[in-house]
């Protein structure tokens, strides 16, 4: 048996080592050979397969579509059709999650402008967080 321990693995593919046993639990990963010893191996596929899954995360992918990813991986004959929405819907997420972050940003950038560095009392953020009505990005009411 060859390959390298989960130590080892964790170290080379930058994937801490209970992320690794989580992503065999959840089958991302197939379940790793082990020694006598009951210790893990990996192979230079699993690796390889650990820093796509690393990239994927990275960027944002969730862990059904890496699944999905890894799935047509294994059958490169096929068209990208199906590879491309998962990339298009994770796109149109991340930009609705852009949104709301510029509407967060504007919104706490408005709340320190309105901040007049006197008391809690007249403290404008305390104001608006104690009522969301006064929050400029949500619907009133």
């Amino acid at each position: 048996m060859t390959g390298v321990t989960i130590g080892s693995a964790a170290k080379a593919t930058s994937v801490k080592v209970p992320t690794i046993r989580y992503y065999e639990d959840v089958g991302l990963l197939p379940r790793a050979p082990r020694t006598d010893s009951n210790r893990r191996l990996y192979g230079p596929d699993e690796l390889a397969r650990l820093r796509f899954i690393r990239h994927a995360r990275e960027l944002g992918f969730e862990v059904d579509d890496i699944r999905a990813l890894l799935a047509l991986q294994s059958e490169p004959q096929q068209t990208c059709t199906e590879v491309d929405a998962i990339a298009r819907s994770h796109l149109t997420e991340v930009e609705r999650r852009i949104e709301s972050l510029l509407a967060l940003k504007s919104e706490l950038e408005r709340m320190i402008k309105g901040c007049k560095r006197g008391r809690i009392a007249q403290c404008r953020i305390i104001e608006v967080l104690q009522n969301h009505a006064q929050c400029a990005h949500h619907p009133r009411g």
